[in-house]
Parts: C-alpha cells; sequence; structure tokens
C-alpha cells in the first residue's frame, strides 16, 4: 500500500471515528427525553420519507426558496456517489463504476455528476444572494446564524467546484477516462490545458482538497444547524404529522401515574422526538412566516420554540450525560433568554427551558392553528412542545392569563366556557320540534344521527342562527336526528388547548359515558372544534364514532338532490368562503364547505383570499385564545377580515361559529356592512319554505 493510500486511510478513520463519536453524544443527549413508541406503521412512515424527504414535497410550497434547497438536497444525493468514487480511487486508481456498470447507466451517472453539480453551485450562489443582498424575514436572525449558514454553502460550493475540478484535471491526465457526457469537466479542462503544465499534480491537490472538505463538512454539521443534512430523513420518518394517525391530536396524559411533572418545563419532559425536532431544524422560518401571531406583531416564533429547545438541550444534556466537551459550537448553545447559555454546569442546572429561554407570553399567543406544523419542510412538531409546555403552566405551576380563570370554573360547574344556566343548553330548540336522546330512548327508538350542538350553538345569540338554520335542512330532508339537550356538556377541548388536561378528560370521559349509554354512533357537529375532538381525540379514551362535519353532511345531502332548494335568480352573489382551521388544517376538510355553496346556489361567485385551503389564515380563536386578550401587536381576526373584504365579496362565509363570531367583530371593527353566514345559513335560506 502507497504512503499516499495510508494516509488516506488514516483521515477518514479519523474522520469517520470522530463523526461516530459525535452521532453517539448527540443520540446519549436525545436519550433524557421521555420515551415514545414510533415504531407504528412503517409502510406509511416510509411514503412519507419518499414523499417529504427525498421527492421534497412540502419545501416546493416556497416556490423560489423551495427549487433551490430541492436541486440541492438532490445533487447531494447524486454527488454522493461521486465523491464515493473519488475516495476509493484514492486506494485504486483504476477505480470506476464503468467496471460493473451497463455502459448506458454509467454514461447517465457520468452525465448526472456534471449537471448536478452545475445546478447546485447555481442554488448555491442564488442562496448567497438571498443572505446576503434580499435578506428575506424569516431567514433574519443573529450574527452566529448567518455566518453559519454561510460557511455551509461556502463549504458546499468548495466540494462541487473541487469535484469538477478533479475530473478537469483527469481528462487532462489521460483523456480516454472522461468521456463526452461529462461536457462540464471537459470545458473546464480546455480552460486549465493553457495555463498548466502539471495537471496530474493539480488533479492531486483537488483531489486532497475535495476529500478533506467531505470530512470537514461532516464532522462541522453536529456543532451546526445544518445538523438536518444528517437528521431530516429519520425525522420524517419517525414524524407523526403527515400520517400515522390524525393531524394535530394532543398527546394522552395518563393523569393517574404518580408523576409529580405535567407537561413540560425543561427538555427532559419533553420526549425524545421534540428533542429530535430541535437537531432537524433547518431555521428556514417557514413555520413563523406561517404564524398568524408572528404575522400580526407578537413575538411568538415557532422557529424559535424549537431552536430554544435544541439550545437548552445542547446546555443541559452535557451535565446531565457527564459530558464535558467545552467546544461546543456556540450557535448550538446560546439561548435567546435573559439568562440562556450557561458558563457552568451549574447555571446549567438552575436554568430551564420554561423562562430562561421560552416566556409565558409567547406559549399564550399560539392558536394551534397548525401552519407551523403545515410548513415545516422535515416534519417537525412545534405545536406539540408548545402544548406540553402549556400544561406544564397550568397543572404544575398555576401560571396562566388571569382572564381564562373563570373559563376553567364555567367549565367545570356549567358544562361551558361561559357562565350559562346549563338549563337552558336546548333553548334555541324551542318550536322546532326536535326530540331529544332521551325522549326517544323512553320510547325505545335510536335516530340515525346525533346532532351535537356544541356551546357556541346552544348558547351564542349568533351561533343559535346556525344550529337553527342546520337543523331544518336536516327536517327538510327528513334525516331522523335527535340531540342531547341539557345532557350535553363541553367535551373539553378549550380545558385541553388551554393546558388543563385534567378537566378535559374529566368532561371528555362523562361526554363518552353519556354517548356510549345512548350507543351513538354517527354524529355531527356544526363546529370544527367538536367535529375533531369529538372524532379524532375521544378515541384516545375509548370513544369511538362516526363525526361528520356539517359541511360534509349538506354537501353529501345536496349532491343526492335530497335538498328541496328554490330556483336561485337573479345577479351572481359575489361570496368569499374562509377556512377554518380546525376544519382544513387539522382534517383536511376544504372542498366541501366550497362545493356547497356552488350546489345551494348556481348563481353564486365564489373568489378565494390569498391565503386560502392549507395556506388559511386563522381567525385568532383557536387555541383557547377566544377566552384570551389580544394585547399585542394587530388583533388576528382584524388581518385575516381585510383580506376577505379586499377581495370584492358582497358576502363572507364561514363553517365554524368561532370563526363566525371572529369574523364578525373583524367586520364591525372595519366598519362594513357584508354580512357573514354560516353555510348552512346560505342553504337553509335557499330552503322551499
Amino acid at each position: 500500500m502507497s504512503t499516499s493510500s495510508v494516509l488516506l486511510a488514516f483521515v477518514l478513520v479519523l474522520g469517520a471515528g470522530f463523526f461516530a463519536l459525535n452521532v453517539q453524544r448527540l443520540v446519549r443527549y436525545m436519550q433524557i427525553g421521555r420515551p415514545e413508541d414510533r415504531s407504528d406503521h412503517p409502510a406509511t412512515r416510509l411514503r412519507n420519507v419518499l414523499a417529504i424527504g427525498i421527492a421534497q414535497r412540502k419545501i416546493f410550497r416556497d416556490p423560489v426558496a423551495g427549487p433551490m434547497h430541492a436541486l440541492i438536497f438532490w445533487g447531494f444525493l447524486v454527488l454522493t456517489a461521486g465523491t464515493v468514487e473519488i475516495i476509493i480511487q484514492g486506494f485504486s486508481a483504476a477505480f470506476s463504476y464503468a467496471l460493473f456498470l451497463p455502459h448506458w447507466l454509467y454514461q447517465l451517472y457520468a452525465f448526472s455528476q456534471d449537471v448536478f453539480a452545475l445546478l447546485v453551485l447555481g442554488a448555491v450562489a442564488f442562496a448567497f444572494y438571498r443572505r446576503l443582498v434580499v435578506h428575506p424575514r424569516r431567514l433574519e436572525g443573529d450574527n452566529l446564524e448567518h455566518a453559519d449558514a454561510l460557511i455551509i454553502l461556502g463549504m458546499i460550493g468548495g466540494l462541487m467546484v473541487t469535484l469538477l475540478l478533479v475530473n478537469a484535471c483527469q481528462y487532462l491526465v489521460d483523456p480516454a477516462t472522461i468521456g463526452p457526457e461529462k461536457f462540464i469537466s471537459r470545458g473546464i479542462a480546455a480552460g486549465l490545458a493553457p495555463v498548466d503544465a502539471h495537471p496530474a499534480a493539480l488533479m492531486h491537490v483537488f483531489w486532497w482538497m475535495h476529500v478533506l472538505l467531505v470530512l470537514v463538512f461532516l464532522n462541522y454539521l453536529p456543532y451546526s444547524k445544518h445538523l438536518h443534512v444528517v437528521t431530516s430523513l429519520f425525522n420524517v420518518y419517525l414524524s407523526n404529522t403527515s400520517g400515522p394517525g390524525q393531524k394535530g391530536v394532543m398527546r394522552a396524559m395518563d393523569l393517574e401515574a404518580d408523576v409529580e411533572q405535567f407537561g413540560a418545563s425543561d427538555v427532559e419532559h419533553l420526549t425524545w422526538k421534540n428533542l429530535l425536532d430541535g437537531y432537524s431544524c433547518t431555521e428556514c422560518g417557514r413555520c413563523t412566516a406561517a404564524c398568524p401571531a408572528n404575522f400580526t406583531g407578537k413575538i411568538l416564533s415557532p422557529r424559535k420554540i424549537v431552536v430554544n429547545t435544541r439550545q437548552r438541550l445542547m446546555e443541559k444534556a452535557p451535565v446531565v450525560t457527564g459530558d464535558r466537551m467545552e467546544f461546543l459550537h456556540p450557535a448550538l448553545v446560546h439561548g435567546e433568554g435573559d439568562d440562556a447559555g450557561a458558563a457552568t454546569p451549574e447555571q446549567a442546572l438552575e436554568h430551564r427551558l420554561l423562562d430562561n429561554y421560552i416566556s409565558e407570553l409567547e406559549l399564550w399567543q399560539c392558536t394551534s392553528c397548525l401552519a407551523c406544523v403545515q410548513e415545516c419542510p422535515v416534519s417537525i412538531n412545534q405545536l406539540e412542545i408548545i402544548n406540553e409546555m402549556r400544561r406544564n403552566l397550568v397543572l404544575t405551576e398555576s401560571r396562566f392569563p388571569e382572564e381564562i380563570q373563570p373559563a376553567f370554573e364555567s367549565l367545570e360547574r356549567n358544562g361551558s366556557p361561559w357562565a350559562f344556566n346549563p338549563g337552558d343548553r336546548a333553548k334555541w330548540a324551542e318550536g322546532l320540534d326536535i326530540p331529544t336522546m332521551a325522549e326517544l330512548a323512553e320510547r325505545g327508538e335510536r335516530p340515525q344521527i346525533l346532532f351535537w350542538v356544541g356551546c357556541m350553538g346552544s348558547f351564542d345569540d349568533r351561533a343559535k342562527k346556525i344550529a337553527v338554520a342546520f337543523a331544518r335542512i336536516l327536517k327538510a330532508c327528513n334525516i331522523d336526528f335527535a340531540i342531547l339537550g341539557q345532557e350535553e356538556h363541553c367535551h373539553g377541548d378549550p380545558a385541553r388547548r388551554m393546558g388543563n388536561e385534567y378537566l378535559y378528560q374529566m368532561l371528555a370521559t362523562d361526554t363518552i359515558g353519556t354517548l356510549d349509554r345512548y350507543q351513538v354512533r354517527t354524529i355531527v357537529t356544526s363546529c370544527p372544534h367538536c367535529f375533531h375532538q369529538l372524532g379524532n381525540e375521544f378515541p384516545q379514551l375509548g370513544g369511538n364514532y362516526e363525526v361528520i362535519h356539517h359541511s360534509t353532511f349538506i354537501e353529501r345531502l345536496l349532491a343526492d338532490e335530497r335538498v328541496p332548494l328554490r330556483s336561485a335568480e337573479g345577479e351572481r352573489l359575489v361570496v368569499a368562503y374562509h377556512d377554518s382551521c380546525y376544519l382544513g388544517r387539522y382534517n383536511d376538510v376544504y372542498d366541501a364547505p366550497r362545493e356547497t355553496l356552488k350546489r345551494a346556489l348556481p348563481v353564486l361567485s365564489l373568489v378565494e383570499a390569498p391565503r386560502n385551503r392549507d395556506r388559511g389564515f386563522c381567525c385568532g380563536a383557536g387555541g383557547g385564545r377566544m377566552f384570551m386578550e389580544e394585547r399585542q401587536g394587530k388583533r388576528i381576526n382584524v388581518e385575516r377580515t381585510e383580506e376577505l373584504l379586499a377581495t370584492g365579496a358582497e358576502t363572507i362565509a364561514v363553517a365554524c361559529p368561532f370563526c363566525m363570531t371572529m369574523i364578525t367583530d373583524g367586520v364591525n371593527a372595519a366598519q362594513s356592512t357584508v354580512p357573514v353566514l354560516d353555510i348552512a345559513e346560505v342553504v337553509a335560506g335557499q330552503l322551499i319554505s
């Protein structure tokens, strides 16, 4: 073995060994988190890797930066094969994939090396331009973050340049080894030939530069925010944000377990998957750019939540695990809180994620709209961290906005977030001849469906009209249905979103008992929050029902021509539909409300706000924000309403009573006379009297 081969072997073992030690260290740090099983549904997880990880489906949601990042990623996949070939040639100069690949396949491979190297160089140049000239708001950060990004981009560019130069010099040394398919390398060689009389020596220099740059790049990653290069595919496989399971379902808590800590105040209270999310964050800012709270001037930044989680892990885990690696990259150590970035082990143990890194105010500004989760290109669940920290604030520390205390008390005493008399829950239905489940049970009857009215539909004067409209549609179609009446109470979703898991489980368990007592199988509701809770989160507690949102139910009735509608006449009505977060992003129901409007109003002209469907902008009521004051920045509902009014719509349609309240308030704030109607009201208005 030659001296060069021995040196190469030494360098490779040293580089790979140091990288392996770093991988072990990072895994050890991650294991301080709580255990969680993510081994289920391997086929679904593999599909996510192929669609989201390899095909980069979500990254293309950004039409500008998406193709740039996808090119760099795909280039890495393709060019890794070329790098392996180059390294093997350091031990055996005659090695080539051409020795065992079919000629046509090797030509395709060789062509891909040159083309992708050039494409990646172009993408890197564009990335430099964006960071140094354009300065997108979502990429703004501290100097360390910018320096880190520029270092990584420089290394990637260097890898591409040295790869092309190695091939170019190889062509000058032996033209027979570089075919016409590597036309870019041959073109570079033509430029080098007149100025270099020793191509073999130059090739040796570029070869070593490429190999060393690969190893430096690999070992820099564990200390860089670009650690996602290594972890992102694993994170996508292990994530539940695109399945398996239903999006947005909160993790169940075992309240009977002998624990003193509820929720999370520090990194060890989160799961290992939450900590892996921290490793995988690209800091691209797509989540923060989509966040309605951040967009309207509030301090909440989903990116910061995840980055802070990683920073706190890097501060505490070395002390907990006995690791004294003092040369950790500062971008991973220093936090953004006043006391973050501990200098000593004692300070690391005194600090915690809550307060030192993430403030209470940030956590309570979240609307749980799921936009951050939807936009993340590597399937991070920012909302899960927020929810766990809210649970800690409420259940462990009793720290929460004072205005939600009445909501908690009313939920416990009256079965609704407002202090209404539970005996008035069915008053909205007086005179409509709607039976209750108890009345039918006395007669030995069981209805086809249960209409779950919800707290808004039962007590809010505006939402009562939605309940009446939907009941009129059901009766016009001769649907056999009933309500629970005074036996219905809140299922606890607001309490769960506000961190009070104990109160949630108390209400939910009681509701499940009532539903099972009447052997309910199919539930229809006009509230997306009820729809999501009853259908997707009740199974955690043993409540399994078919739950249908009223938009889907009405659309089916219209498609079957069961709804007796009068013929529409007159000028076209211009309507803008507002997507509810819990109906859309949580449950992928986008078409049913729109189809309902189109079928009910043939003269309808449906206009879309710029942010619609899975990019829809929250009304501001979710995550318990309905019961909290909005004290910082612009009101979210005002921002959304202004966007809807700017479409020129004559009517705004919604499919959620919470959205109805928020958008109506926004219309009033804008001093507009544009009516806000639920889709059930639109259809009911077209019924043949």
